[in-house]
């Protein structure tokens, strides 16, 4: 008897010369097979769907100096391309324990290092919070070097079915994890008109916040539910429509961004966690320990800055950055995602001189 040959499974078919939704866009979903398409679309100052770039690798290593054997912690793995650059430096000797709350990105992100040859030997991977980092700083004896890039990846951002970005039509969810809490949506649902404008203010700092949040709860009291991007974004346009129209477009397509942002660190609980962290890391580092943070927005800086230099006026670092640093002209032309990121650092005292200003 012959063998059942498996029927072939037809590529994506879509409209015109070249695809325009995430999942028609098959070549780059398939970045092994159409490294040629990938490359291209690179070039071109573009992310691939289903990718993403990482951002200031080059000025993360400079200063973390990552040497053989040490021990590391990536506090977000996302699509493991700092993670991978870390790993290099460690030349097989050494380990990096990385946290990530995304269980379907985190799983291709383990797969696709595991292909690399970057197992369970040299890197641990757990699907947590990273501002359970004390947790396992303790069970490993603290870290060398820490990464915290806070931004959200590109694959969560263009994938419309995570419903992070107002440009594409998908379900307002905005969770790094969609098993785990409540959606955008259903957030909205319940939510004041002053809790949800005080959101707006304190999350993105949106000049509009009263007037978006009085849009949007009167949406939902008259019995339409806002759960899909198109319908946040098309109350947002409707709201400004009063602004001139030489301004209207950019303002909106701000407005927009700053909306979205704020309902996400809403539902992940982003500051609290962050706060958290930042708590927790001085006693996660050892002596002479290097951290490296990558924020995108004013509200993760300040908290980040304010975080390093108390510790350093308390002793507990010895240096850290006053300024921050930020990606090259060359990579934002590259990356137009870097253009909004900060980099800032600090470095863990000894035990002699922490000991010295602390009495």
């Amino acid at each position: 008897m012959e063998e059942q040959q498996k029927p072939h499974k037809r590529r994506v078919r879509y409209s015109g010369k070249y695809p325009k939704k995430f999942e028609e866009k098959y070549k780059e979903l398939q970045p092994e097979k159409y490294q040629d398409t990938i490359e291209h679309v690179i070039r071109k100052g573009n992310t691939p769907a289903g990718m993403h770039i990482s951002i200031m690798v080059e000025e993360i290593l400079d200063y973390l100096k990552i040497q053989p054997g040490e021990i590391g912690f990536d506090a977000t793995l996302g699509y493991g391309g700092h993670t991978k650059a870390m790993l290099g430096c460690l030349n097989g000797q050494g380990h990096i324990y990385a946290t990530d709350v995304d269980p379907e990105e985190s799983a291709k992100t383990k797969e696709r290092l595991k292909a690399l040859g970057y197992g369970e030997d040299i890197l641990s991977i757990r699907l947590q919070n990273f501002c359970t980092i004390d947790e396992i700083a303790k069970e490993v004896g603290g870290f060398d070097f820490i990464l915290a890039d806070l931004g959200v990846s590109s694959m969560q951002i263009d994938n419309p079915k995570r419903g992070f970005s107002f440009k594409v039509d998908g379900p307002l969810d905005l969770r790094l994890n969609q098993k785990e809490g409540i959606s955008a949506a259903e957030r909205l649902a319940n939510i004041s008109k002053d809790e949800l404008a005080g959101m707006l203010y304190e999350n993105s700092d949106e000049p509009y916040c009263e007037e978006i949040a009085k849009a949007i709860t009167d949406e939902i009291r008259r019995g339409h539910a806002i759960d899909t991007t198109t319908k946040l974004r098309e109350i947002i346009e409707k709201t400004l429509d009063f602004l001139p129209e030489k301004e209207k477009k950019d303002t909106i397509k701000k407005t927009c961004q700053r909306t979205f942002q704020a309902l996400r660190i809403d539902v992940n609980h982003e500051f609290e966690v962050l706060y958290e962290f930042m708590e927790k890391l001085p006693d996660a580092l050892k002596p002479g320990g290097r951290v490296a943070i990558l924020t995108f927005h004013s509200g993760e800086d300040r908290l980040v800055k304010k975080a390093l230099k108390e510790g350093y006026k308390a002793g507990i670092y010895s240096e850290y950055s006053k300024d921050v640093i930020r990606p090259s002209a060359k990579e934002c032309a590259q990356n137009g995602r870097a253009r909004s990121t900060k980099m800032r650092y600090a470095r863990k005292g000894d035990f002699v001189k922490c000991w010295k200003k602390a009495y």
